[in-house]
């Protein structure tokens, strides 16, 4: 075996793996962009629907496209009987993003066009996803709690329509408008790990209900999407704002990792943090439950001062979840049905100038050697 070691890159760290337009971290403002459009921008001037647009198009839609794209997502919501069926039988303690993934897996057996890897197929698809997501994220939440599904509202927005679906009746104005803002913020985020896993399997030639179902796998983890599940437990934890620094030094005390904090892409605080916590307030204050966005603050005040760690994303979307009524579980299935816009947008790039994603392993094995005889091994 050579002596020479190749540079490595664990977790392909710094490792430019492909071009993308669809979002960039904009280092001159640290503004997580969609299109050239900064997020924070798109969450106060626009709406989930017009992101999602806006990503698998390009550009944000005129008035009679947006009529169009809506149109076709509402024609898309219901589930087939084959699929209620089989989310009756899933375990009632099984995670709904098992249950979501296994549904999206599903979905695709039985999707008309299922064997068609074509770019208007798969803009077909992509479509078919985002409108049955929601669906199957609430009848499986239901289900689980002996409750029976909904049917979703054709007469509802994408946002106001989720709220239906689990909840059979839809929030005031200010709840809608902050669930909406999480959609904007959870779409897209460059090539995350599961977003570059949907890619990997793009890239081998399958369709995007493959994709798509190795996306929330990758997103189950609590190092990814799941934490934003891992933060409301841990808020839980601590209990209340007066807890908080007495817990959080008995992390550091143990070198433990907390929740909701870092990211390796901002290294001067997530960019999409400010707005998240504005609504997430907003929240605190429909509600009229301050507990656990104070006690947020206390603990991301000391992470800085003491760590100079700034919270991410998943810290402020946590609470504002839990704020909404969601039970913890479904927080990241709810990330699921934002980020397939995002998920979409990438397998199509990726079809569009396709190339297999196959890195190289350093080998640190043993040479290669002789099988020994069985009385040797003894």
């Amino acid at each position: 075996m050579s002596d020479t070691t190749p540079t490595l890159y664990k977790g392909l760290v710094g490792v430019y793996a492909d071009v993308s337009a669809v979002s960039k971290v904009m280092p001159e403002t640290n503004s997580l962009t969609y299109r050239g459009y900064a997020v924070q921008d798109l969450c106060e001037e626009t709406d989930f629907e017009q992101v999602a647009y806006l990503l698998w198009h390009g550009e944000l839609p005129s008035a009679a496209q947006l009529a169009a794209f809506q149109a076709e997502e509402r024609a898309n919501r219901a589930l087939s009987p084959a699929l209620l069926r089989v989310l009756r039988d899933f375990p009632k303690d099984a995670h709904p993003m098992d249950a979501i993934r296994t549904a999206i897996s599903f979905m695709g057996m039985e999707d008309p066009e299922a064997g068609d890897v074509s770019d208007a197929a798969q803009r077909r698809k992509a479509m078919r996803l985002l409108a049955k997501a929601p669906t199957a994220v609430a009848a499986a939440h239901r289900l689980a709690k002996g409750l029976e599904p909904i049917a979703p509202d054709p007469a509802l927005p994408w946002c106001e329509n989720f709220f239906h679906l689990v909840f059979g009746k839809v929030p005031q104005p200010e709840v809608i408008k902050s669930f909406d803002v999480s959609m904007i913020l959870y779409a897209e985020h460059t090539f995350n790990a599961s977003t570059f896993t949907a890619r990997t399997v793009t890239s081998t030639g399958a369709d995007i209900h493959g994709a798509i179902t190795a996306g929330i796998a990758a997103l189950k983890g609590p190092l990814h999407g799941g934490a934003n599940e891992a933060v409301m437990h841990m808020l839980k934890e601590v209990g209340s704002p007066e807890a908080a620094e007495d817990w959080l030094e008995g992390k550091f005390d143990h070198r433990a990792l907390v929740m909701g904090f870092g990211h390796r892409v901002y290294k001067s605080g997530d960019s999409r943090v400010p707005t998240m916590t504005k609504y997430a307030e907003k929240m605190a204050e429909v509600v009229g439950d301050r507990r656990w966005m104070e006690t947020s603050r206390v603990l991301a005040a000391k992470m800085l001062r003491v760590k100079n760690i700034h919270p991410n994303l998943d810290f402020p979307a946590g609470p504002a979840y839990y704020l909404m009524g969601f039970d913890i579980p479904l927080f990241t299935p709810i990330f699921v049905c934002s980020r397939i816009t995002g998920w979409a947008a990438h397998v199509f790039e990726q079809a569009a100038d396709n190339r297999l994603i196959r890195p190289l392993s350093h080998y640190t094995g043993p040479e290669q050697r002789p099988v020994p005889p069985i009385a040797a091994r003894g």
